[in-house]
């Protein structure tokens, strides 16, 4: 326990310093997580956490895993199929053109034209964690560029499996016979159809159920659980377990729970991501790469350049401005971590030596940690190339994203407001913590999602920065008092607008940051009393000064007749 206790220690210590300094510097947390993980690492002199990093490299990849489970949240199945000449054009010619020239790159230096193939092809694909971590973290996976890198991506994780598959045919004692390959088609059409058939139906029915039984334990527990299933699955097939967990997050995307989900599983992939860019700073054996110090960066340099002019030139080829393609061939001209277990399997089957591994797992961590920084020269080149007409386009999306209204509780104050926003063409979605209210919801056709509005996990996950109004119709006041308290602390520009059951809960509202309160019993009692003087007789223009002198300055004049 006690050495548990100081590798925790070490680990949070001097990740907290590293990741500062990185920031601070402008490169982002993960350049500050790799050096942690090459500080603590056994290569390196200076305090071990642990000498198996393989072991907890593997762990780590869970956080690969999460991420794109998230990343699958956010993309809808039309949204992906309006993207298929990115994935499959882009991305195939990426990984062929990439693959074959890199390929006879390691031809020079390896006997067997099938082995400096395979690896070419290894090191072709770009690392999904780095790249997505890093839109992510700068808010770019929207971007021109950050849509073709996921494009890209996507097809890489894809290629996986047949490289896979080849792998064990280029060793020399192994044989599949024909039986062998039709029970590995038929074990991954199974897998599919089980993924399909919980991600379409059984995961969401779950959901419902707990989220009727407002049981939060529970939903967190059948969220994990959904993402951890479509890894396994997808990993029997012999596939990708990040490619399942993508698939099952796609799948969820378009239930009601999709925003609740994601703020679910939002720390556990901080955590583990976090752990992985560790776990890969770890694998840097410095001595190993010092026994041919020049051999190794030249590996590295060219296959950075090469990378670079591939995705650069095939950019241009699919039409993109000169900036989104200096912007992305940056982007994804490191080696990813689907390469660690390519070499691994290749060397378990004496493809090749162990040499050779420790330099690959070296070239595809060192291209790792050059990432941040690369990306960094490629965005300051891709300024020279921008123009007045891209700046102005991003400006007017910027103001169209500032419309959007979060409207907090569907009841019947919020159903109205909803009616009113979506009559006038404002944008607006809606949140309850009632799964009937959400049902009713979205039967109208309104963007109405299921998500506990006083966690802060939720509000991140909705990119409540982006809003510029926020409607708290919520009965509870505690709650809402929490919401609005939550919101002035973390998104100070934003408009709160909240009703109150009463005039001490309005006084509440007001003190925890509103910037309009209307307390609903006032303004019942008040309407009540102007409709009863117009039945009697007075006049208009003199009930709605009664009116104005009773709400002036919040109700002061109500306060002393109330209290």
């Amino acid at each position: 326990m006690d050495f548990i206790l100081l590798s925790s220690l070490l680990i949070l210590s001097v990740t907290a310093v590293m990741v500062t300094i990185s920031k601070r510097i402008g490169l982002g947390s993960i350049l500050g997580l790799l050096i942690t993980g090459i500080i603590l690492g056994p290569y390196t002199p200076g305090p071990i956490v642990t000498s198996e990093v393989e072991i907890l490299r593997h762990f780590t990849e869970f956080g690969v895993v999460f991420l794109m489970f998230v990343i699958g949240l956010e993309i809808q199945p039309s949204k992906l199929w309006s993207m298929r000449k990115e994935v499959f054009g882009l991305g195939s010619l990426q990984v062929i053109v990439s693959g074959v020239i890199l390929g006879f790159y390691m031809s020079f230096y390896i006997d067997k034209l099938s082995v400096a193939m395979l690896l070419g092809f290894t090191l072709a694909l770009s690392s999904t964690a780095f790249v997505m971590q890093l839109l992510q973290e700068k808010g770019e996976l929207s971007s021109e560029h950050g849509k073709n890198a996921f494009a890209i991506l996507l097809l890489q994780d894809l290629a996986v499996v047949p490289l896979l598959a080849i792998v064990p045919l280029l060793a020399e004692t192994t044989g599949t016979g024909n039986s062998s390959w039709l029970e590995q088609i038929l074990t991954v059409i199974l897998m599919f159809v089980l993924l399909i058939t919980f991600g379409r139906y059984i995961i969401p029915k779950a959901l419902d159920k707990v989220a009727k039984q407002r049981n939060k334990d529970a939903f967190l527990t059948i969220t994990l659980l959904s993402v951890v299933l479509a890894a396994f699955l997808m990993e029997n097939a012999g596939l990708s377990m990040a490619l399942g967990a993508f698939l099952m997050g796609m799948f969820l995307s378009t239930s009601r729970y999709s925003f609740q989900i994601e703020a679910s599983i939002e720390p556990f992939k901080g955590i583990l991501m976090s752990l992985f860019f560790i776990a890969v700073g770890m694998s840097i054996d410095f001595k190993a790469i010092m026994t041919s110090p020049w051999l190794f960066a030249e590996h590295i340099v060219v296959i950075i350049v090469l990378k670079t002019v591939i995705v650069f030139g095939l950019m241009l080829l699919f039409g993109a401005q000169k900036d989104n393609a200096l912007k992305l061939s940056f982007l994804l001209n490191q080696s990813g971590e689907f390469g660690f277990v390519l070499f691994g399997g290749a060397k378990a089957l004496h493809i090749i030596d162990d040499q050779l591994f420790v330099v690959g797992i070296g070239v595809i961590s060192i291209s790792m940690l050059l990432t941040p920084i690369l990306y960094t020269i490629g965005c300051n080149l891709s300024q020279k190339f921008s123009n007045t007409s891209a700046f102005m386009l991003g400006t007017s999306n910027e103001v169209n994203d500032l419309q959007k209204v979060v409207i907090a509780g569907y009841g019947n104050t919020g159903k109205v407001i909803a009616h009113m926003l979506k009559n006038n063409a404002i944008p607006f979605i809606v949140f309850d913590i009632n799964p009937n209210e959400v049902t009713a919801g979205r039967r109208a056709g309104l963007p109405v999602y299921f998500g506990d509005i006083t966690e802060l996990k939720l509000l991140n996950s909705i990119h409540l920065e982006q809003a510029s109004m926020i409607i708290v119709s919520i009965d509870h006041s505690a709650n809402a008092i929490k919401v609005v308290k939550h919101i002035k602390e973390y998104y100070p520009q934003i408009k709160i607008l909240a009703r109150a059951l009463d005039i001490k809960t309005m006084d509440k509202l007001l003190l925890a940051g509103s910037s309009w309160v209307i307390a609903e019993t006032l303004e019942s009692s008040l309407q009540s009393g102007a409709e009863a003087l117009s039945l009697l007789g007075v006049m208009n223009d003199d009930i709605t000064a009664l009116l104005d002198s009773l709400r002036k300055n919040n109700y002061d004049l109500v306060r002393e007749i109330t209290t």
